[in-house]
């Protein structure tokens, strides 16, 4: 089975003040020109999408500088509403563990990851962590997460669409669109099991 778990792009959430994405027709073949051609603009963190070390760290790697083998791998599906604690975090790896996919964690419902949840997965050496909202942290104060999260060399997938995903182990592609020295950058997730 596999879930596309990328939310379309131009009716997706956007986090509170960024800009939402647009586009503009610019041809059209059914008025007279040689094709269909589109034109979009958006912000990177738009949808689904990774979070750099750049979106928060001054010297933070840019997208084009991370390994891609961090969106490519097995990956643990959990399902938690509210906020994720130390505890918590402690229990979603130990699932992620026991299924044989301790690097990557996605995190379904509205769940919102702590500091000392993030510290957990942090000392744990994750690749990835993920959830559906706009934001891993808080939403009206996402940096202490991110930077815990961020200094462990953690990548972050937002706004992944997991509603209709059961828990358990899947393969995970979410590899980002290559845009050089950017902090963040839509991608297109699937999970396959």
């Amino acid at each position: 089975m596999i879930y596309d778990i990328t939310q379309e792009l131009f009716s997706c959430k956007v986090y509170p003040g960024d800009p939402a994405p647009a586009y503009q027709v610019l041809g059209e073949i059914t008025k007279g020109d040689k094709c269909n051609l589109t034109a979009f603009s958006m912000c990177a963190h738009n949808g689904t999408h990774i979070d750099a070390p750049a979106h928060f760290l001054v010297n933070g790697k840019t997208v084009d500088q991370l390994d891609p083998a961090a969106f490519l791998g097995d990956c643990y599906v959990t399902r938690h509403e509210g906020d994720v604690t130390a505890e918590d975090a402690r229990r979603m790896l130990g699932y992620a563990e026991a299924a044989g996919a301790p690097d990557r964690l996605l995190i379904a419902g509205k769940a919102t990851i702590t500091l000392e949840a993030a510290c957990v997965f942090a000392e744990a050496k994750i690749k990835l962590i993920g959830n559906e909202s706009q934001t891993v942290g808080p939403e009206d104060a996402p940096m202490l997460v991110h930077l815990v999260l961020m200094n462990a060399d953690i990548v972050i997938l937002e706004g992944a669409v997991l509603s209709r995903v059961p828990a358990g182990k899947y393969f995970l592609s979410a590899a980002p669109l290559n845009l050089g020295g950017c902090e963040g950058a839509p991608c297109r997730a699937m999970l396959i099991g």
